[in-house]
Protein backbone atom coordinates (compact mmCIF):
# COMPACT_ATOMS: atom_id res chain seq x y z
CA UNK A 1 0.00 0.00 0.00
CA UNK A 2 1.11 3.56 -0.73
CA UNK A 3 -0.15 6.14 1.75
CA UNK A 4 -0.93 9.74 0.94
CA UNK A 5 0.80 10.78 4.16
CA UNK A 6 2.86 9.38 7.03
CA UNK A 7 2.95 11.41 10.26
CA UNK A 8 5.89 10.76 12.60
CA UNK A 9 5.44 11.70 16.26
CA UNK A 10 2.66 11.70 18.87
CA UNK A 11 2.89 15.08 20.56
CA UNK A 12 0.53 18.03 20.01
CA UNK A 13 1.73 18.56 16.43
CA UNK A 14 1.37 14.92 15.43
CA UNK A 15 -2.01 14.52 17.10
CA UNK A 16 -3.41 17.68 15.49
CA UNK A 17 -2.10 16.60 12.10
CA UNK A 18 -3.63 13.13 12.43
CA UNK A 19 -7.08 14.48 13.25
CA UNK A 20 -7.00 16.93 10.34
CA UNK A 21 -5.65 14.31 7.93
CA UNK A 22 -8.51 11.98 8.87
CA UNK A 23 -11.11 14.70 8.38
CA UNK A 24 -9.64 15.49 4.96
CA UNK A 25 -9.80 11.79 4.06
CA UNK A 26 -6.11 11.48 3.31
CA UNK A 27 -4.86 7.91 3.41
CA UNK A 28 -2.64 8.36 6.47
CA UNK A 29 -0.34 6.30 8.66
CA UNK A 30 0.41 7.79 12.08
CA UNK A 31 3.51 6.40 13.82
CA UNK A 32 4.52 7.28 17.38
CA UNK A 33 6.73 5.70 20.00
CA UNK A 34 4.82 7.52 22.77
CA UNK A 35 2.02 10.03 23.25
CA UNK A 36 2.13 13.58 24.56
CA UNK A 37 5.52 15.04 23.77
CA UNK A 38 7.57 16.85 26.41
CA UNK A 39 4.56 17.88 28.48
CA UNK A 40 3.79 14.32 29.51
CA UNK A 41 6.01 14.80 32.57
CA UNK A 42 4.35 18.04 33.73
CA UNK A 43 2.33 17.79 36.92
CA UNK A 44 0.00 20.58 35.84
CA UNK A 45 -0.48 22.45 32.55
CA UNK A 46 -2.35 25.75 32.65
CA UNK A 47 -1.86 27.06 29.11
CA UNK A 48 -3.44 24.39 26.88
CA UNK A 49 -6.19 26.46 25.26
CA UNK A 50 -9.70 25.38 26.20
CA UNK A 51 -8.66 23.56 29.37
CA UNK A 52 -7.94 25.60 32.52
CA UNK A 53 -5.81 22.87 34.08
CA UNK A 54 -4.75 19.29 33.42
CA UNK A 55 -1.75 17.06 33.99
CA UNK A 56 0.74 16.06 31.32
CA UNK A 57 -0.53 12.49 31.45
CA UNK A 58 -4.11 13.70 30.94
CA UNK A 59 -3.03 15.78 27.94
CA UNK A 60 -1.24 12.80 26.41
CA UNK A 61 -4.26 10.59 27.03
CA UNK A 62 -6.51 13.18 25.38
CA UNK A 63 -4.25 13.24 22.32
CA UNK A 64 -4.46 9.47 22.09
CA UNK A 65 -8.24 9.37 22.51
CA UNK A 66 -8.79 12.09 19.91
CA UNK A 67 -6.54 10.42 17.33
CA UNK A 68 -7.93 6.93 17.89
CA UNK A 69 -11.49 8.26 17.67
CA UNK A 70 -10.66 9.21 14.09
CA UNK A 71 -8.75 6.05 13.24
CA UNK A 72 -9.61 2.90 11.29
CA UNK A 73 -11.88 0.67 13.37
CA UNK A 74 -13.36 3.61 15.25
CA UNK A 75 -14.96 5.25 12.23
CA UNK A 76 -15.98 3.03 9.34
CA UNK A 77 -15.11 5.74 6.83
CA UNK A 78 -11.74 6.57 8.40
CA UNK A 79 -8.59 6.64 6.31
CA UNK A 80 -6.27 6.93 9.32
CA UNK A 81 -4.16 4.03 10.63
CA UNK A 82 -2.22 4.22 13.90
CA UNK A 83 0.97 2.45 14.94
CA UNK A 84 1.88 3.24 18.53
CA UNK A 85 4.87 2.12 20.57
CA UNK A 86 7.02 2.06 17.45
CA UNK A 87 9.95 4.32 16.58
CA UNK A 88 10.89 5.50 13.10
CA UNK A 89 14.55 4.90 12.31
CA UNK A 90 14.87 6.08 8.72
CA UNK A 91 13.20 8.18 6.05
CA UNK A 92 14.48 7.97 2.48
CA UNK A 93 13.40 8.89 -1.02
CA UNK A 94 11.93 6.05 -3.07
CA UNK A 95 10.20 5.49 -6.38
CA UNK A 96 6.57 4.53 -6.74
CA UNK A 97 5.67 1.88 -9.30
CA UNK A 98 5.30 3.10 -12.88
CA UNK A 99 2.14 4.96 -13.71
CA UNK A 100 0.37 3.08 -16.49
CA UNK A 101 -0.61 6.32 -18.19
CA UNK A 102 2.62 8.27 -17.96
CA UNK A 103 4.94 5.24 -17.96
CA UNK A 104 7.03 7.17 -15.46
CA UNK A 105 7.95 6.51 -11.85
CA UNK A 106 6.84 9.13 -9.31
CA UNK A 107 9.01 10.15 -6.37
CA UNK A 108 7.86 8.85 -3.04
CA UNK A 109 9.30 8.13 0.40
CA UNK A 110 10.17 5.02 2.36
CA UNK A 111 9.68 5.12 6.13
CA UNK A 112 11.31 2.36 8.19
CA UNK A 113 10.77 1.53 11.87
CA UNK A 114 12.83 -0.20 14.55
CA UNK A 115 10.73 -3.34 14.00
CA UNK A 116 12.08 -3.53 10.43
CA UNK A 117 8.75 -2.53 8.94
CA UNK A 118 8.79 -0.39 5.83
CA UNK A 119 6.02 1.83 4.49
CA UNK A 120 5.68 3.84 1.28
CA UNK A 121 4.07 7.25 1.15
CA UNK A 122 3.61 10.21 -1.16
CA UNK A 123 4.30 12.74 1.61
CA UNK A 124 5.83 12.88 5.10
CA UNK A 125 5.11 15.15 8.06
CA UNK A 126 7.83 15.15 10.73
CA UNK A 127 6.42 15.98 14.18
CA UNK A 128 9.02 14.15 16.28
CA UNK A 129 9.56 16.97 18.78
CA UNK A 130 12.63 17.44 20.93
CA UNK A 131 13.91 16.73 24.41
CA UNK A 132 15.19 19.21 26.94
CA UNK A 133 18.91 19.18 27.62
CA UNK A 134 19.09 17.95 31.19
CA UNK A 135 20.89 19.63 34.05
CA UNK A 136 23.88 17.54 35.13
CA UNK A 137 24.23 18.13 38.84
CA UNK A 138 23.86 16.09 42.00
CA UNK A 139 20.17 15.34 42.81
CA UNK A 140 18.93 17.08 39.64
CA UNK A 141 17.31 13.90 38.31
CA UNK A 142 15.82 12.99 41.70
CA UNK A 143 14.18 16.40 42.17
CA UNK A 144 12.96 16.82 38.60
CA UNK A 145 9.27 17.87 38.69
CA UNK A 146 9.66 18.39 42.43
CA UNK A 147 10.69 22.01 42.13
CA UNK A 148 13.13 21.51 39.25
CA UNK A 149 11.39 22.07 35.95
CA UNK A 150 12.08 22.76 32.30
CA UNK A 151 9.07 24.94 31.39
CA UNK A 152 8.43 28.40 32.81
CA UNK A 153 5.25 28.81 30.76
CA UNK A 154 3.83 25.56 32.15
CA UNK A 155 4.93 25.75 35.77
CA UNK A 156 5.64 29.40 36.54
CA UNK A 157 2.35 30.13 38.36
CA UNK A 158 3.11 27.33 40.85
CA UNK A 159 6.00 29.40 42.24
CA UNK A 160 4.16 32.64 43.01
CA UNK A 161 5.86 34.74 45.72
CA UNK A 162 8.84 32.36 45.92
CA UNK A 163 12.57 32.79 45.34
CA UNK A 164 13.62 30.86 42.25
CA UNK A 165 16.63 30.26 39.98
CA UNK A 166 16.85 30.16 36.18
CA UNK A 167 19.81 28.29 34.70
CA UNK A 168 20.95 29.41 31.25
CA UNK A 169 22.22 32.54 29.54
CA UNK A 170 20.53 32.45 26.15
CA UNK A 171 17.32 34.08 24.98
CA UNK A 172 15.27 31.19 26.37
CA UNK A 173 16.78 31.71 29.82
CA UNK A 174 16.11 35.45 29.88
CA UNK A 175 12.64 35.06 28.39
CA UNK A 176 11.80 32.52 31.08
CA UNK A 177 13.16 34.87 33.74
CA UNK A 178 10.96 37.67 32.36
CA UNK A 179 7.89 35.45 32.63
CA UNK A 180 8.77 34.34 36.14
CA UNK A 181 9.29 37.89 37.39
CA UNK A 182 5.53 38.34 37.06
CA UNK A 183 4.95 35.64 39.69
CA UNK A 184 8.02 35.18 41.83
CA UNK A 185 9.47 37.04 44.77
CA UNK A 186 12.94 37.02 43.18
CA UNK A 187 14.69 35.48 40.19
CA UNK A 188 18.41 34.66 40.08
CA UNK A 189 19.85 33.64 36.73
CA UNK A 190 22.95 31.42 36.81
CA UNK A 191 25.08 31.08 33.67
CA UNK A 192 28.14 28.91 33.03
CA UNK A 193 29.96 31.42 30.79
CA UNK A 194 31.26 34.91 31.42
CA UNK A 195 29.15 36.30 28.58
CA UNK A 196 25.42 35.94 27.88
CA UNK A 197 24.24 34.47 24.58
CA UNK A 198 20.94 36.35 24.72
CA UNK A 199 20.33 39.55 22.76
CA UNK A 200 21.81 42.59 24.51
CA UNK A 201 18.49 44.42 24.49
CA UNK A 202 16.74 41.46 26.14
CA UNK A 203 19.48 41.15 28.78
CA UNK A 204 19.38 44.86 29.59
CA UNK A 205 15.61 44.97 29.86
CA UNK A 206 15.29 41.90 32.10
CA UNK A 207 18.16 42.89 34.40
CA UNK A 208 16.53 46.28 35.05
CA UNK A 209 13.86 44.59 37.15
CA UNK A 210 14.73 45.08 40.86
CA UNK A 211 13.68 41.47 41.60
CA UNK A 212 16.21 40.14 39.05
CA UNK A 213 19.85 39.15 39.56
CA UNK A 214 22.34 37.40 37.25
CA UNK A 215 25.52 35.54 38.16
CA UNK A 216 27.94 34.51 35.42
CA UNK A 217 30.81 32.06 35.09
CA UNK A 218 29.56 29.38 37.49
CA UNK A 219 29.26 25.61 37.59
CA UNK A 220 26.12 24.07 39.09
CA UNK A 221 27.18 21.41 41.57
CA UNK A 222 24.10 20.25 43.47
CA UNK A 223 20.39 20.67 43.92
CA UNK A 224 19.41 20.67 47.58
CA UNK A 225 16.22 19.22 48.95
CA UNK A 226 14.54 16.16 50.39
CA UNK A 227 11.06 15.83 48.88
CA UNK A 228 11.15 19.20 47.14
CA UNK A 229 13.78 21.70 45.98
CA UNK A 230 15.18 23.74 48.85
CA UNK A 231 18.31 25.22 47.33
CA UNK A 232 21.12 25.06 44.82
CA UNK A 233 24.91 24.91 45.14
CA UNK A 234 27.13 26.57 42.56
CA UNK A 235 30.86 27.24 42.22
CA UNK A 236 32.55 30.35 40.91
CA UNK A 237 34.86 29.17 38.12
CA UNK A 238 37.44 31.86 38.83
CA UNK A 239 37.71 31.81 42.61
CA UNK A 240 36.53 28.25 43.20
CA UNK A 241 34.23 29.51 45.95
CA UNK A 242 31.08 27.47 46.50
CA UNK A 243 27.77 29.14 47.34
CA UNK A 244 24.48 27.68 48.52
CA UNK A 245 21.43 29.65 47.48
CA UNK A 246 18.09 28.96 49.16
CA UNK A 247 15.37 28.73 46.52
CA UNK A 248 12.05 26.94 46.09
CA UNK A 249 12.23 26.42 42.35
CA UNK A 250 14.77 25.85 39.60
CA UNK A 251 13.97 26.46 35.92
CA UNK A 252 16.46 24.95 33.48
CA UNK A 253 16.91 26.55 30.05
CA UNK A 254 20.13 25.11 28.65
CA UNK A 255 18.85 24.06 25.25
CA UNK A 256 16.89 21.37 23.47
CA UNK A 257 17.92 18.25 21.59
CA UNK A 258 15.71 17.76 18.50
CA UNK A 259 14.57 14.21 17.74
CA UNK A 260 15.74 14.33 14.15
CA UNK A 261 18.50 11.70 13.82
CA UNK A 262 16.31 9.63 11.50
CA UNK A 263 16.19 12.40 8.87
CA UNK A 264 19.84 13.47 8.91
CA UNK A 265 21.03 13.64 5.33
CA UNK A 266 17.45 13.69 4.05
CA UNK A 267 16.28 17.20 4.94
CA UNK A 268 18.29 20.28 5.85
CA UNK A 269 18.95 20.76 9.58
CA UNK A 270 20.24 23.83 11.39
CA UNK A 271 23.34 23.94 13.59
CA UNK A 272 21.58 22.24 16.52
CA UNK A 273 19.73 19.65 14.46
CA UNK A 274 16.32 21.26 13.99
CA UNK A 275 14.53 20.79 10.67
CA UNK A 276 14.65 23.90 8.51
CA UNK A 277 11.19 24.85 7.29
CA UNK A 278 9.37 27.57 5.40
CA UNK A 279 7.31 29.24 8.11
CA UNK A 280 4.51 30.05 5.64
CA UNK A 281 3.84 26.42 4.74
CA UNK A 282 5.98 24.21 7.07
CA UNK A 283 7.67 22.79 3.95
CA UNK A 284 11.23 21.52 4.17
CA UNK A 285 13.66 22.00 1.31
CA UNK A 286 12.69 18.52 0.05
CA UNK A 287 9.43 18.51 -1.95
CA UNK A 288 6.99 16.14 -0.29
CA UNK A 289 8.33 16.51 3.28
CA UNK A 290 6.94 18.93 5.87
CA UNK A 291 7.76 19.39 9.56
CA UNK A 292 6.00 21.00 12.52
CA UNK A 293 6.48 21.53 16.24
CA UNK A 294 9.57 21.46 18.44
CA UNK A 295 11.70 19.58 15.90
CA UNK A 296 11.67 22.66 13.62
CA UNK A 297 13.71 25.86 13.58
CA UNK A 298 10.83 28.21 14.40
CA UNK A 299 11.41 30.94 16.97
CA UNK A 300 9.05 29.79 19.73
CA UNK A 301 8.10 26.33 20.96
CA UNK A 302 4.84 25.70 22.82
CA UNK A 303 2.13 23.02 22.66
CA UNK A 304 -0.39 25.40 21.11
CA UNK A 305 2.13 26.64 18.54
CA UNK A 306 3.06 23.07 17.59
CA UNK A 307 -0.58 22.11 17.04
CA UNK A 308 -1.21 25.21 14.92
CA UNK A 309 1.92 24.63 12.85
CA UNK A 310 0.78 21.07 12.14
CA UNK A 311 -2.63 22.26 10.96
CA UNK A 312 -0.90 24.72 8.62
CA UNK A 313 1.22 21.86 7.29
CA UNK A 314 -1.86 19.68 6.71
CA UNK A 315 -3.57 22.39 4.71
CA UNK A 316 -0.52 22.65 2.49
CA UNK A 317 -0.08 18.87 2.21
CA UNK A 318 -3.69 18.49 1.11
CA UNK A 319 -3.21 21.05 -1.66
CA UNK A 320 0.07 19.41 -2.69
CA UNK A 321 -1.55 16.00 -3.07
CA UNK A 322 -4.67 17.19 -4.86
CA UNK A 323 -3.24 19.93 -7.08
CA UNK A 324 0.28 18.82 -8.04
Amino acid sequence: MIYDLIIIGGGPAGAAAAVYASRKRLSTLFITSEWGGQSVVSEKIYNWIGTPSLSGNELADNFKKHVLANATGKMTSSTLEVKEGEKVTNVAEALLPQNSESKASAKSFSVKTELDEEFLTKTVLITSGSGRRKLEAKNADRLEHKGLTYCASCDGPLFADMDIVVIGGGNAGFESAAQLLAYCKSVTLLHRSDTFRADEITVEKVLKNPKMKAIKNVDILEVKGDKFVEGIVYKDKTSGEETTLKVSGIFVEIGQIPNTDFVKGVVSLDEIGRVKIDAWTQKTEVPGIWAAGDCTNVLYHQNNIAAGDAVRALEDIYLYIHTK
